[in-house]
This record gives C-alpha cells, structure tokens and sequence, in this order.
C-alpha cells in the first residue's frame, strides 16, 4: 500500500504540471491582456504595466519563472487586486469555500447513504419512491434554477413574526451559521441525489447476492445482515463517486457563491477569468488540480479499506 500510494504522488507531480502548461499558454495565447479596458491606455502606462509584472519577457522565460516561484509555494501577484498577492486571496476566500463544501459534502455522504440504503430494504414503497424523485430531482434542475428557488421560499416568502426573512437570502456576515444554510442545503441536495441513486442501486444487487441468501437462511435478523454483511460491499460504487463529487463541488461552488454572493474561490474564479488575471487563474486552476488529485488518491485508498481482496 506504500508503494503504491508513493507511485501516485509521483506521478501527480507530471499531472499537475501538464494541467499548469496548458493553462498557462491558453491565458497568454488567448488575444488580448489583463490591462485591456474600454478606455485605451497610453503605451508608456501600458509598457510600465508589463514591466512590473514582467509581461515584456519572452514566453517562456514568464514561464519558467512562475513554475520556480510555485516550486516556492508563491503563486504570484494578482493583476488586478492592486497589492494583494494570490496568496493573500486564496488564504481570504478559502475558508468561506470550506465552511459551504467542507459541510456539505459528509452532510450529503450520510444522508445520500442512508437515504438509498432505505430505498433498497424498502424496495417499491413509498419511501422508494420518495428517494428516487428526490434523486431525479437533484440531478435534473440546475443548481442555478434550484439556489434561487431556495431564495425566494426561505428568505422572501417565509417570514418571522419581524417580518424578515427566515433566512438571509445571500452574503456572508461575519460567517455565522444563518449565511450558511442556504449554499449547504443546494449542495447537499445536488449531492445527495447522485449518492442516493447510486447507493440504492448497488445495495440491490448486493442484498442479491449468494452470501446474503445464506445469511438470510442462517436465521440472522434483517438489520445485522444489512449492516454488517451488505453495507460494507456496497459502498464500493458510492466511494468511487466520492472523488467526482468533491471535484464537482469545487466547480459547483462558481454556481453556488454567485447566486448567494459569497465571497468564496468560487468568486475568485469568475473574476480572474473576466478580468484576464492570469495568476490568480492559474493560481487556482492549481488548488483545483492538488484537491482532485489527492481526492482521487483518498478514494483508491478506501478501495482497500472496504474490499481487503484488492491490493495494489
């Protein structure tokens, strides 16, 4: 399990460099640059831009130098933010991210898990129908349709006795926990209605299978079959979700923060890329490429943990 698990760092390493450089030459390839704007800026103002942020030096040497400062845990100089680093940015807007996703996503796990392994024991009934709508549900509206839906319900027509809202209806405050349930419930929504699906289907198949049949004639009750003989194998499916899940969270995230005017790195996303803020586009693009990786990692190491039988 070392070796293995050492195999795939190193080879993250090329992962996340191709990601990086073909990042990197679409920003600067793309026509057009970070100082365009409506009004024209005189060429000395432009070319002492440049300078600053070494604009004016040949493609590859920018290049170069922005993987030497990353080998440095630097990330660079925001274009845009006048004196604000990209690390300054990220280490502002990140924990906002994980107070939305660093909730939602066990929130969804556990009740993704516990919502389809009902519908399996309970297979045609009325709570399988339930699960299953609710499923549908998650994955056919958008969360930009759904996040204002959640809006107009909880912070416009659902009133308190002072005539506000049940809950705020966006921003972040200070971080307390009324800003947060809003942006949680989309995601976990979103989430839970794959997990459920997928959960439900595999249990099935499991609760099939030729050991269950023996418990079953063994005489053990339904509840101990089901926790401890098919839970186990039928987590399989649901963990490699996990990491297409977490991964689509951090892109859910640009969706989420925009509709509930977070200040996340989901904001950061849409403004790097509007304002053509090429480090901090890249700067992020890197976050996002190390969390899928070590996601990705997580979830072949729960492999094991779950099916002794595999081993790499």
């Amino acid at each position: 399990m070392l070796a293995y698990t050492l195999r795939r760092v190193v080879w993250a390493v090329p992962t996340v460099l191709a990601v990086v450089t073909g990042c990197f030459l679409l920003l600067h390839l793309t026509p057009g640059g970070p100082f365009d704007t409506e009004r024209a800026m005189s060429a000395d103002a432009l070319a002492n831009l440049n300078a600053r942020y070494h604009l004016n030096e040949p493609l590859w040497q920018q290049y170069l130098d922005y993987l030497v400062a990353l080998l440095h845990g630097d990330l660079g100089a925001s274009f845009r933010y006048a004196d604000w680093s990209v690390n300054d940015l990220v280490k502002k807007a990140l924990p906002v991210s994980l107070g939305i996703g660093g909730v939602s996503i066990p929130l969804a796990v556990l009740c993704g898990v516990a919502l389809g392994a009902v519908a399996a024991v309970r297979r045609n009934s009325l709570v399988d129908h339930a699960v299953m709508l609710l499923g549908n549900l998650g994955n056919v509206v958008p969360p930009f349709v759904l996040g204002p839906v959640l809006v107009l319900v909880f912070a416009v027509l659902l009133k308190t006795r002072d005539g506000d809202g049940w809950l705020p209806a966006g921003g972040w405050g200070e971080g307390g926990w009324t800003h947060r349930v809003l942006p949680v419930a989309l995601l976990v929504v979103i989430n839970m209605a794959a997990i459920a699906r997928v959960m439900r289907g595999s249990l099935i198949e499991v609760l099939a299978g030729n050991f269950i049949r023996t418990a079953r004639a063994k005489g053990l009750p339904a509840r101990t079959i089901v926790l401890r003989h098919a839970l186990r194998p039928a987590l399989m499916p649901v963990v490699s979700l996990l990491g297409p899940v977490c991964i689509s969270s951090i892109t859910a995230a640009v969706v989420t923060e925009s509709v509930f005017a977070l200040p996340g790195l989901g904001q950061l996303v849409v403004n790097g890329a509007v304002n053509r803020d090429y480090t901090l586009v890249l700067g992020l693009v890197v976050l996002t490429t190390v969390c899928a990786v070590l996601f990705n990692l997580l979830v072949d190491l729960a492999y094991a943990w779950l099916d002794p039988r595999i081993r790499y």
